[in-house]
């Protein structure tokens, strides 16, 4: 099996800053691994409170991560500004694909590429529910071409 390669800056319409913590750095002077997770949480949650759909306290629905998974390709460290490219692989009627691209600030590939699925699910009986209009709208300049 042949190792995946970085992705271009060019595959992101988006970018999220992330700015690495002191405390995310682990023993061996990189940010840890389990971190990077969370700069993912942030830039897909970033993106949709700036689009003004995601809604804590009276939307109906609410997205569920069900998978995650990311990929390194080279380490940063504190004190080093990160922009998080952010896209949409795949919309289902009530699930979503994001990948996000982690860049070391002026970088034009990928020090770390992953991706989450939530699933959008009734706030109240956390079943599946289709993915608001509004959402999709502010999907879809996320999405890949040829998607």
């Amino acid at each position: 099996m042949s190792r995946p390669q970085p992705i271009s800056r060019n595959d992101y319409p988006v970018f999220v800053p992330i700015q690495t913590r002191w405390m995310d750095n682990d023993v061996y002077g990189h940010v840890n691994n389990v971190t990077y997770y969370s700069y993912f949480d942030t830039a897909v949650n970033h993106y949709l409170i700036q689009c003004g759909v995601l809604d804590f306290t009276s939307g109906s629905t609410i997205g569920l991560v069900v998978e995650t998974g990311c990929q390194y390709f080279s380490s940063v460290s504190f004190p080093d500004t990160l922009e998080a490219g952010l896209r949409v692989a795949h919309i289902g009627r009530s699930s979503v694909r994001y990948e996000v691209g982690i860049f070391k600030a002026g970088d034009t590939e990928t020090r770390a590429a992953g991706h989450f699925v939530h699933v959008y699910v009734d706030k109240e009986t956390r079943r599946p529910a289709p993915i608001p209009a509004d959402f999709l709208a502010a999907l879809e300049p996320l999405l890949k071409a040829g998607v």
